[in-house]
């Protein structure tokens, strides 16, 4: 086997594990306006379920004034967005919490599903039982 089929079979590997995880840098849209908002990265949390927090602030304000509790005041950077998220099955992760900061607002993180053959992922969170939709977009 050659140096270039051994890239290049790690370079297959890698886009498919990349199309069938959510981990990874996201591009967050407004919903009203679809500007970006922030850079959010996935992780895999110590527990095992998946985890989201804010890498990159771009076109919110420096501090999060309108949050309450931990975060009032403090910098987008670091908020952590989404956690507990646990394989539902098909490619869908959910039944985790949210914290939306720009809006103050904590949900159940009902499931976040990866579209577009890994580049989008749709993300629906619900109050009670009003539940809202935001596709995020990856970042490479």
């Amino acid at each position: 086997m050659t140096m270039a089929t051994v890239l290049a079979s790690l370079s297959l590997s890698a886009t498919a594990q990349h199309a069938a995880s959510p981990v990874g840098k996201w591009k967050t849209l407004d919903d009203e306006t679809g500007k970006p908002m922030t850079i959010t990265e996935i992780y895999e949390a110590k527990n095992g379920t998946l985890a989201a927090k804010i890498v990159e602030n771009l076109g919110l304000p420096a501090t999060c004034d309108k949050c309450s509790g931990q975060y009032k005041g403090k910098p987008f950077v670091g908020i952590v967005t989404l956690w507990n998220l646990k394989p539902l099955g098909d490619g869908i992760w959910g039944d985790g919490k949210g914290y939306k900061p720009s809006e103050d607002r904590s949900f159940n993180a009902k499931s976040i599903k990866l579209l577009d053959g890994g580049n989008k992922l749709e993300v629906k969170g619900c109050v009670a039982f009003f539940c809202k939709t935001a596709t995020w977009v990856r970042v490479n």
